[in-house]
């Protein structure tokens, strides 16, 4: 799956770890999270995130 990275602090969103503080569990796609969902580090939304490749 495909990591997602946030614009604004470069948080990387990995589907393979999920976001446990959230709730989110290992393996959920970015596609598939809450439209709610933000990012754990700055709280921007998920808007702000674009595919990152390493």
């Amino acid at each position: 799956m495909m990591k997602y990275i946030c614009t604004a602090c470069s948080y990387v969103y990995d589907p393979a770890e999920g976001d446990p503080d959230a709730g989110i569990e290992p393996g959920t796609a970015f596609e598939d999270l809450p439209d709610d969902w933000a990012c754990p580090m700055c709280g921007v939304g998920k808007d702000m995130f674009e595919e990152y490749e390493e």
